[in-house]
């Protein structure tokens, strides 16, 4: 099996001839900028530079996927919010917001030509016709809950939840078409599957809110979003996996907050997980012994998909990531 079909089955818990490797967010570092000659910010606003990063997930780091969108903003910058792209040592962000929770959200008609889309697309395109089927190549769309952070602010709109209920779900409505618009866009650009990450962490969203408000609109983008979808959420999550799994998405992208074993009880078999490798004892302070360990428990739990939790901190050696894909595929050979 090539590693895109690799990891193609492994998101819908089909049969692989070893567990997937890969990260449904950014892989980036900057000693990985450094072996490149790539950097940020340009990555996040040059097409080419950002396919060539990117590439760097598959043939520097030995991962079955490459994923080009870096940053949270693309969708969201292209929307008007003015982000800071930030610099080869510091993310991209924003602490100006353009609406308040009661307005009008309209998606404008040239969305996908603004530059925050449109380098995006163009880089997946580069990424396809790079390694065409070779390697699995994945976008990336942020859900209603987390376009409304940057839409409103996120201390308005949490408390526009308790406020303002239906002037959420107005806004949550409206904003899905966004995330549908611009998921339809990356397939059509050549993207495989999609991450679809939605910040509705424990200190953010309680169980509650997320079986309220955004489980029904998570339900609906699995149903209308036409290629394999993996949310993404950070944190302690096991308050919620068990809405996750009926969701009809088809993987979760676990934070190590939820024990493996913890995370694999609650999937239930019934969602494929990717991740929940500690970027901070494994990826950035690990040694090959605690790597290997951390890549066999993963392969004896059953997760489907070995990498890291959440993206990549920007100090962290690389050269452990490399090492995580390279135990992976030895242990399974072994097995």
């Amino acid at each position: 099996m090539t590693p895109r079909e690799i990891f193609m089955a492994a998101m819908v818990r089909g049969e692989t001839s070893r567990p997937a490797t890969g990260s449904a967010t950014s892989v980036v570092t900057v000693d990985l900028m450094e072996k490149v000659g790539v950097y940020f910010p340009e990555a996040h606003t040059d097409a080419p530079m950002m396919a060539e990063l990117a590439a760097a997930g598959h043939e520097v780091l030995g991962f079955d996927n490459v994923m080009p969108l870096f940053s949270v903003w693309h969708e969201s910058a292209a929307m008007g919010c003015p982000v800071d792209w930030g610099r080869r040592d510091l993310m991209p962000d924003c602490r100006e917001h353009i609406h308040a929770i009661g307005d009008r959200i309209e998606i404008p008609d040239d969305l996908l030509e603004r530059p925050g889309c449109k380098v995006a697309l163009e880089a997946i395109s580069m990424l396809r016709e790079r390694f065409g089927n070779e390697v699995a190549v994945m976008g990336k769309v942020f859900g209603p809950w987390t376009l409304s952070y940057h839409m409103f602010g996120v201390q308005e709109f949490l408390m526009a939840t308790l406020l303002e209920p239906d002037s959420v779900r107005r806004a949550m409505d409206a904003l899905k078409e966004l995330t549908v618009a611009f998921a339809e866009a990356q397939i059509e650009a050549g993207a495989d599957s999609l991450c679809l990450a939605d910040h509705c962490t424990r200190d953010l969203c309680s169980p509650d809110a997320y079986r309220d408000f955004v489980m029904p609109i998570h339900t609906e983008l699995a149903g209308r979003i036409g290629c394999p979808l993996t949310l993404h959420i950070c944190g302690d999550t096991s308050d919620r996996i068990p809405y996750l799994r009926e969701t009809g998405l088809d993987c979760f992208h676990f934070d190590s907050k939820v024990p493996t074993e913890t995370a694999v009880e609650l999937a239930d078999g019934r969602i494929a997980l990717m991740g929940g490798t500690s970027n901070f004892d494994i990826i950035r302070e690990g040694d090959p012994g605690k790597i290997s360990a951390d890549v066999a428990e993963k392969i004896d739990m059953g997760v489907e998909i070995i990498g890291p939790e959440c993206a990549v901190p920007l100090d962290a050696p690389y050269v452990n990531m490399k090492i995580l894909a390279s135990e992976a595929k030895r242990q399974a050979a072994s097995s």
